[in-house]
């Protein structure tokens, strides 16, 4: 058995969850890799990575590099002697960085590989209305994501279940992954299958302004989910028109109501307690949003202090 040294890559709260099991597993973390801090917010202030702030209070070795082909950061690399590097949520590594180690880079990734290979795995499961998901590791190659899988875990998607919600239950399965991976590397048994590839892989894109905005002409179901697998982060979007007045809406939980539908599709009505907005196959129920300048709040304290007028539509 070769004792494991670990150099830990990783960004975002997600990669925070898996370096503290690691951590906590008593496993030799010789380094942590993380992005260089950048301005953040309307005030531009400076902000640590969630793996910055961890490394910081656990007092480990941590580099921030800007160009993970710097030389002086490869001779850093280098010298941390380590035998294993694990990536959760970070970015693509040159092949200097991820052949350096004797036994290799492995990758936990938060899908069922080959099954969305990309940077938002999680909301694009639940805005393609998937039933299951789950974790993957894998070594890493020269491609996004296409390397030879170690291990895989799955679990259900709950039907109104947000990217949020499965974010955190996701990050709870990653966990017990990477270590059982660990211990499969640590002891030599280490087993990997070659991924598959078919026309039916479907990708997990970066998510964008124009692949967050509602389009109200979809059928119910596609809205709903594209709403939930959204939220809380970045979410879902559209602009609600009222009265001469447009505004920039954020819509954070729905529920949908399959049934007849005499409205045009987009078409708001409200009173004292419900928003509701028709599509093509029944009516979408407003559970939360959020108003510009305003804070998220449900549709019944958002009417409160709020009335729409005539003939209000959702774009």
């Amino acid at each position: 058995m070769e004792r494991l040294r670990i150099v830990f890559m990783g960004t975002p709260e997600f990669a925070v969850g898996i370096l503290d099991t690691i951590y906590q597993n008593n496993y030799d973390v010789v380094g942590v890799i993380t992005a260089a801090d950048k301005p953040a917010g309307r005030g531009q202030q400076i902000k640590y990575s969630a793996v910055k702030e961890y490394a910081l209070e656990k007092g480990l070795r941590l580099l921030q590099p800007v160009n993970l082909k710097d030389e002086a950061f490869l001779e850093e690399l280098k010298s941390l002697n380590a035998n294993l590097q694990v990536v959760v949520a970070f970015r693509m590594l040159p092949e200097a960085v991820w052949k350096m180690p004797s036994l290799g880079t492995f990758n936990l990734h938060a899908s069922l590989l080959p099954q969305y290979r990309g940077a938002a795995p999680i909301n694009w499961a639940i805005i393609n209305g998937e039933e299951t998901t789950g974790v993957t590791t894998f070594f890493i190659d020269d491609k996004i994501d296409t390397g030879a899988m170690i291990l895989k875990a799955s679990l259900e998607i709950g039907a109104d279940e947000n990217a949020g919600q499965l974010h955190d239950r996701l990050m709870d399965l990653g966990k017990d992954t990477v270590i059982k991976t660990l211990t499969l590397i640590e002891n030599g048994n280490a087993v990997t299958t070659i991924q598959p590839n078919d026309d039916a892989i479907k990708t997990a894109y970066k998510l964008n302004r124009d692949n967050c905005k509602i389009d109200w002409t979809k059928p119910g179901a596609e809205i709903h989910n594209l709403i939930r697998g959204l939220s809380p982060y970045p979410a879902a979007w559209c602009f609600f028109k009222d009265n001469g007045q447009e505004w920039n809406v954020k819509i954070y939980e729905t529920s949908f109501v399959k049934g007849e539908q005499q409205n045009a599709a987009g078409t708001i009505t409200a009173d004292k307690k419900e928003i509701n907005i028709a599509v093509t196959d029944g009516t979408i129920k407003i559970l939360a949003l959020q108003f510009p300048g305003k804070k998220k709040m449900t549709a019944k304290e958002l009417l409160n202090g709020m009335t729409f007028l005539g003939e209000a539509t959702a774009l």
